[in-house]
């Protein structure tokens, strides 16, 4: 009794078993392209899609102290999920499906391509995001920089404080006009409050005020405010303890914000790994569930024929 074969193609006899060439490939570059592609410009899609509801629902005057939130790792999952899942159920369902091939090997070659249109579309949008997405989101990139060029006065007016601009070593005079500080309201001159400044500089790097340092300092005090030698070196005592104090705070938030900055950084690649590894895992199960729909597809369409 002559039965068909399950992948029996259209114009097969029934009974029929077609020639398999054994040293075919059996990676159709074709199906995995297509996918690929199409998991790219999807990709690219949502990514534009969320850009622009980040944009419009977040003021630039408020800031998020870790750059991947919630919002923006579910709209990642999201991107990977859709995206991989019409790439690789196009792989397998495009895919042209050998005959009289074990249903194990059909399984493990529709899963394959399907991770490989999944790592070509990765690839493809990396390449796109580093180079040709400046053109697509220039005006959003523009727009950011006007707004961060418009707050930048402000941003340098709150950040002309004592503490800031002495812990980075900025060329600031508030401390040199507090030692030169005098009683009749005398303007010190630019040349004396560079001059204080750099020896304040100088001495808050070394981590102490130098004896003759502090003698000369006090010198020039006294001889501008009228005070007594003693009484102009306690100033000059008490504006650097609390220079030195700036210094230390400054420092110390430098630091916490580069901590913060580190943690955010390992949070936002962690969460980017899992999303990744979710796009790849759905690229997988959809080629095998395109590569069902299409061997369906094939046996009606044959027992059509017959």
């Amino acid at each position: 009794m002559q039965t068909q074969p399950l992948n029996a193609g259209p114009g097969l006899a029934v009974g029929a078993v077609p020639a398999v060439d054994g040293n075919a490939s059996g990676v159709s570059w074709g199906a995995i392209l297509a996918g690929a592609a199409a998991a790219a410009a999807l990709s690219f899609i949502l990514l534009i899609l969320g850009m622009g509801l980040g944009l419009s629902s977040v003021s630039p005057y408020q800031y998020n102290d870790k750059p991947l939130g919630t919002a923006s790792v579910i709209w990642i999952a999201f991107m990977q999920l859709a995206a991989s899942g019409i790439g690789g159920y196009m792989a397998g369902r495009l895919r042209v499906k050998w005959a009289s091939i074990h249903t194990d090997e059909v399984y493990f070659r529709d899963t394959a391509h399907g991770l490989l249109a999944w790592a070509v579309a990765t690839l493809v949008t990396v390449a796109v995001l580093a180079g040709g997405a400046r053109a697509a989101l220039s005006g959003a990139i523009d727009t950011g920089a006007a707004v961060a060029t418009a707050a930048a006065p402000v941003a340098a007016a709150a950040g002309a404080t004592a503490g800031a601009n002495a812990g980075a070593g900025r060329s600031n005079t508030y401390f040199a006009d507090m030692i030169l500080r005098s009683p009749n309201g005398d303007v010190a001159t630019d040349a004396q409050r560079s001059e204080i400044n750099r020896i304040l500089l100088t001495d808050l790097a070394a981590g102490k005020i130098s004896g003759e340092d502090r003698v000369y300092l006090a010198q020039l005090v006294a001889k501008r405010t009228g005070m007594t030698q003693a009484e102009a070196e306690q100033r000059i005592d008490l504006i650097y303890a609390q220079a030195t104090q700036a210094a230390a705070d400054a420092k110390a938030k430098a630091m916490a914000a580069a901590e913060e900055a580190r943690k955010a950084a390992a949070h936002s690649a962690l969460w980017m790994f899992v999303a990744l590894l979710l796009g790849a895992f759905i690229a997988a199960i959809s080629a095998i569930a395109g590569g069902r729909n299409r061997d369906h597809a094939r046996v009606l369409i044959t027992q059509r024929t017959i």
